[in-house]
């Protein structure tokens, strides 16, 4: 189990913006990860503003709630192996125990409540930067396909000028765009 604070500025790019930064930045390996998003039938994860995923990567996956903080997410993540993230997946739930079941009874959310309602896959770059961890991403869930670039920062860069500046620098133009598992559900409720 692990908690993390996190603090992250983010602008959708163009196909172009894409291409031209990972160019600018000489980026040639990505990995890819898939979230599968969980929340009650009533999206009760989501009018409490938090969020609720498995993240499948090459090795290993994580189980993880995000919940608002005056400054940032909180990440309570429990670590899976593949395979049993994979069967929770088939089984389409999350385990009744761990940090993660143990935050969501604190919101009044039994685990066994949860069901996934959306996939994303992300193609993604990672780049330590001066200023946090900048993420270059190329993103598809159903009919969507979209490219993103965000910037983990720390408490002293959580000033949202630090990113406009980067922008500025990289001469790309802020897009302001929503998270996530909002995109991978307008997605999913695209094709119904």
């Amino acid at each position: 189990m692990s908690e993390q604070l996190e603090i992250e500025w983010k602008t959708a790019l163009t196909k172009e913006e894409y291409t031209r930064l990972l160019t600018k930045l000489n980026i040639t390996e990505f990995f890819i990860q898939t979230n599968s998003y969980f929340d009650t039938p009533t999206f009760t994860l989501q009018s409490k503003k938090c969020g609720l995923r498995i993240r499948l990567l090459d090795t290993y996956a994580e189980l993880t709630l995000k919940s608002p903080q005056p400054v940032g997410k909180l990440e309570t993540t429990d670590q899976l192996t593949l395979a049993e993230a994979k069967e929770l997946l088939q089984l389409g739930r999350i385990p009744n125990e761990g940090a993660v079941a143990q935050a969501l009874e604190t919101l009044g959310i039994h685990p066994a409540e949860v069901v996934k309602f959306a996939e994303l896959t992300t193609k993604r770059a990672e780049l330590p930067i001066n200023e946090g961890l900048l993420a270059i991403d190329e993103s598809w869930a159903h009919n969507l396909h979209d490219y993103e670039l965000e910037l983990e920062v720390d408490e002293a860069h959580a000033d949202q000028a630090h990113f406009l500046n980067l922008l500025n620098n990289w001469n790309l133009t802020f897009h302001p765009t929503k998270n996530k598992i909002q995109r991978a559900k307008e997605a999913a409720d695209s094709t119904k």
